[in-house]
């Protein structure tokens, strides 16, 4: 085992975990961690006072995608071992051809390792389900395309009935489908899902859900998408949402959407929710505060465009990849740089001593850590900057270490999937293991799988026994470490009614917060007795206290909800304000106008999490809104403004606001910094007066001005103002040509009278020119090429000058495009990262960047050494369609006039964004796209059509595992 300085490990990490804070709960991270080595050599970094242990492991489960806890103290396991079989060789792999299983484990000696393991159902129904949820009898698995309950009536540890709770959920065999619930502090059950929409999911009374996205692709299963479709509460979700239901099945309510891939929601007992979320391959990986009803940022508004199609002139990749200079975006949080977040939890115990209670633990299987961050209220959301790994398995002392030196480092194979804490108060982490994650693919062959123990070092931690059936083991129940477990004692708590009260009452002056506000939460459901005690908390001192009180009487009792809003209004903490503003958000602005301006009022011009949510109460208001605030504020001229009024126009960006922005825009008087943001309000109105208001800027004297009108006059001409500015000519307008020869001959290649002879003569027509070409790889993907005509046509097609189509051609006309070099081979290769990286500066940075170098067409490879250990890499550069990350998968889109484009679909709807091979984009009126083909493959050439050697490849990637700091220069 080996020991080293404070110093080097302080610098060691700090380069691991790309400048996070790295501020431990005493002091500098590094200075309290040590090494622990379990029994089979596994390793973790955890606190000095802690230890990790394996507590079971494969065969006694395999595959684990998520975990939980039951009242026993046991753990169940959802298994994937049959996940995307479609990539992965069922006969190479673990298989289970009758389907995904539930395992329960448990520890029946109490010696701090499982020593017991069943199989709780096996069913052909769960295809890599990612969530699970035990609440009593009831096992509620989430696995797209539904929620499905299994019901254990007898307590033998066997389903006696199964019922598809909820369905219509995006991303069958996919994880960016449905994740896990969980019961939250009111006793709803809490979901999210990622963007492999649409999800369609209709409750038990009725209400329908609907949430679209342009996001097609990952899976044979996920070839449909549509954005901008309206749900039945009248509002366009987008992408990944989090939703709330009741456990009857009714009562489905939105809370937040436009999330890439949120692989969990931690709930906290005061109500708050907690979300990661993963990146495009660009060092954007996240942990926020999810606002109620916020927009995550994502995708544009309704789902309809990229990040890519939306980013604006000298906006950063993290800026740009969630929105966060647009109005009507939640807060971004924290973003930590690489990554691939899994599972997450609120740690509300002291078991482990209560420096470790309120930590956010948040599980990442690219990173090979579990951050562990502590929220720090920040105005009216929270500061996640106090963070750092909790638990991890790669640091080392060696500043000079590199990933190529060895063929496998089996440290990087810890991969995380989910967090849990223990009846017990212990964590509870399961591990994929395995030496790749991302892209859809898994490389462990026989499925091998982990789940650590992280308990005390000073004490032994003990499940507790715990008897529902008495008022004391009740209150065991709702004090729980373990969220479903504390969901059971809430539930028979509740069933007592106003005689409960009593206890409760008790518990308000509990030491720890979470316990206190767990019980505000019960109160407000135990009748007008327990309502009235609620409404009293809404004086108390504590702030948490105050906010957790006023949401559980908004669920609990919702008649006298503007009398509770009018006394918080002026409440000193901007967060209960902030809960008092979104409590308005269905009120119609005559009945909470009071109200809603002594809000504003309390707004002071800077907090975001506070603009934020008077723009989410106020959606659909704006006019209204705008002519009172003008009033209100006394008419001031538009360059007289506060910062707080501007602020909030910016914001709300009413129709009616045009003509003064366009004023602010041009006002040499303000900063450069107002007027344009006085501009990006503009660009976010969709009128006439609007876009010709834009036009006027373009005459600006500024250069800063005049650009950035032109670059939303080109913008918005393409969405938003198509319809005003179809006479407007950008500079930088990029069209495709016709080209009515071409169509006419693949129009009649696919007319039935004509025969085989007069085909194969409109073949070599198509196969003559660029165009001609794209059309033949639509035949043959549609499978309407003849064999013997692809062979015909197979040199003609092969010989391209373009190695991009080269490579798309011979996926669909050369049989023989098997050949690949064995990654096992090529890893023994002695290397030269030297010569990697002029091989890589040749030969890729037309697409990927890597530090400052290159372009963005591909995912950023500047921190892939930090995801992907050597062979993991090696297979992505000689088998590049194995797993194509998101956002890499190539379409070829067809033209009514004859044109075609094979690329990167930016935008769908109304405008289609495509942007080629090479980085041009190309704009197109949907009315004049023919079709859309998602293409089954790759962009990125094999090494045999670059052309790369074996030795090439090896070079390549011993220069990809450099550390961050040696590449891109």
């Amino acid at each position: 085992m080996v020991f080293y300085n404070q110093e080097k490990r302080v610098t060691m990490i700090n380069k691991i975990f790309f400048g996070l804070l790295l501020l431990s709960l005493f002091g500098v991270w590094a200075a309290c961690h040590s090494e622990q080595e379990a029994q089979t050599g596994a390793k973790l970094f955890v606190a000095n006072d802690l230890e990790a242990t394996i507590w079971a492991e494969s065969p006694m489960f395999y595959n684990p995608t998520n975990i939980d806890v039951d009242i026993r103290g046991r753990i169940w396991v959802t298994e994937a071992v049959n996940y995307r079989n479609f990539n992965n060789d069922s006969a190479k792999h673990l298989s289970h051809p009758a389907g995904d299983r539930i395992i329960i484990m448990e520890d029946t000696d109490g010696d701090g390792v499982a020593d017991s393991s069943k199989v709780f159902v096996q069913d052909k129904d769960m295809v890599s389900p990612l969530g699970i949820s035990v609440i009593g009898n009831k096992v509620i698995v989430s696995c797209s395309p539904s929620v499905i309950i299994y019901t254990d009536i007898d307590g033998d540890d066997k389903p006696d009935s199964k019922e598809v709770f909820l369905t219509g959920f995006g991303g069958l065999d996919h994880d960016h489908g449905l994740h896990t619930g969980i019961p939250g502090p009111d006793g709803k059950w809490y979901f999210i899902t990622g963007n492999a929409g649409s999800h369609v999911v209709t409750d038990k009374s009725g209400w329908t859900l609907r949430s679209g996205s342009v996001y097609n692709g990952g899976s044979p299963y996920n070839t449909s998408n549509t954005p901008a479709q309206q749900s039945d509460d009248g509002k366009i979700w987008t992408g990944g949402v989090v939703f709330r239901i009741n456990p009857d099945g009714t009562g489905l309510e939105v809370l937040g959407h436009n999330f890439r891939n949120s692989y969990e929601v931690a709930v906290d007992s005061y109500g708050n929710m907690w979300q990661n979320d993963n990146d495009d391959e660009v060092d954007a990986c996240r942990v926020s505060w999810i606002m109620e009803g916020g927009n995550a940022g994502f995708f544009s508004e309704t789902g309809t465009r990229t990040w890519r199609a939306d980013r604006r002139p000298g906006q950063s990749i993290q800026t740009a990849h969630w929105h966060q200079d647009d109005p009507g975006v939640m807060p971004v949080g924290k973003i930590y740089g690489a990554g691939a977040p899994t599972g997450m939890v609120v740690n509300e115990s002291d078991a482990l001593g209560e420096a470790y209670r309120g930590l956010l633990l948040s599980a990442d299987a690219g990173r090979n850590a579990i951050f562990g961050f502590r929220p720090k209220p920040d105005g009216a959301g929270y500061d996640l900057s106090d963070g750092s790994p909790f638990i991890a398995s790669t640091p080392t002392d060696n500043e000079s270490y590199r990933w190529n030196d060895v063929v496998e480092n089996t440290e990087k194979w810890f991969r995380p999937s989910d967090v849990a804490i223990g009846t017990d108060g212990a964590i509870y982490v399961a591990d994929w293991y395995d030496p790749i994650v991302g892209g859809h693919q898994m490389m462990d062959s026989i499925g091998y799988g982990r789940i650590y123990r992280i308990a005390p070092k000073s004490k032994k931690l003990i499940a507790p026994k715990i008897d529902l059936s008495q008022t004391s083991g009740q209150l065991d129940a709702f004090l729980s470490p373990a969220i479903n477990v504390r969901n059971q004692g809430f539930e028979r708590l509740k069933t007592q009614g106003p005689g409960i009260l009593p206890s409760l009452t008790k518990l308000l002056a509990s030491e720890n917060p979470y316990h206190r506000a767990r019980t505000v939460w019960l109160m407000a459901q135990l009748g007008e007795e327990g309502i009235n005690k609620t409404v009293d908390l809404l004086q108390d001192d504590d702030a948490g206290i105050r906010l957790t009180a006023f949401r559980a009487l908004r669920q609990a009792d919702r008649s006298p909800l503007m009398d509770y809003a009018g006394k918080m209004a002026a409440d000193p903490s901007p967060a209960v304000r902030r809960e008092v503003i979104l409590a308005l958000r269905g009120v119609p602005f005559e009945q909470s106008k009071t109200v809603i301006l002594k809000l504003i009022d309390g707004f002071d011009g800077e907090d975001p999490a506070y603009l934020n949510a008077l723009g989410i109460a106020l959606k659909g208001k704006e006019q209204q809104v705008y002519a009172e605030l003008i009033q209100h504020a006394g008419n001031p001229e538009p360059e007289n403004w506060s910062k707080a009024f501007a602020a909030i126009v910016w914001e709300l960006h009413p129709d009616q606001a045009a003509p003064a922005l366009k004023k602010r825009a041009l006002d040499e008087k303000l900063g450069i910094a107002d007027r344009k943001k006085a501009l990006v309000a503009l660009g976010f109105i969709s009128t006439k007066e609007a876009a010709l208001s834009m036009l006027g800027l373009l005459a600006s004297t500024d250069k800063e001005i005049g650009g950035s009108a032109q670059w939303w006059l080109q913008f918005r001409k393409t969405n938003d103002w198509k319809s005003y500015l179809n006479n407007w000519q950008s500079p930088t307008d990029k069209t495709l040509a016709a080209q009515p020869e071409v169509l006419n001959y693949y129009e009649q290649f696919k007319d039935e009278d004509n025969g085989l002879d007069a085909k194969r003569q409109l073949a070599k027509q198509l196969a003559g020119s660029k165009t001609g070409k794209l059309y033949l790889i639509d035949l043959a993907a549609s499978e309407l090429l003849p064999e013997v005509m692809k062979e015909e046509l197979k040199d003609q097609l092969l010989t391209d000058d373009d190695r991009n189509f080269k490579a798309l051609a011979a996926h669909y006309f050369d049989a023989n495009d098997t050949v690949s070099y064995d990654v096992d081979e090529v890893a023994k290769l002695s290397t030269d990262a030297d010569k990697g990286k002029t091989l890589f500066i040749a030969n890729c940075v037309v697409c990927h960047k890597i530090g400052a170098v290159g372009q963005e067409i591909g995912p950023d490879l500047t921190h892939i050494q930090t995801k992907f250990d050597k062979k993991a890499i090696l297979d992505g550069i000689i088998h590049p369609a194995a797993a194509v990350a998101f956002g890499s998968e190539p379409y070829l889109v067809l033209l009514k006039n004859g044109a075609a484009i094979y690329g990167l679909l930016l935008s769908d709807g109304p405008v289609v964004t495509v942007m080629d091979t090479y980085g041009k984009q190309y704009v197109m009126d949907a009315s004049t796209v023919a079709g859309k083909r998602h293409l089954n493959t790759s962009i990125m050439p094999s090494p045999s059509h670059i052309p790369l050697t074996p030795q090439d490849a090896a070079d390549i990637s011993a220069y990809l595992l450099l550390h961050d700091k040696d590449l891109g220069k």
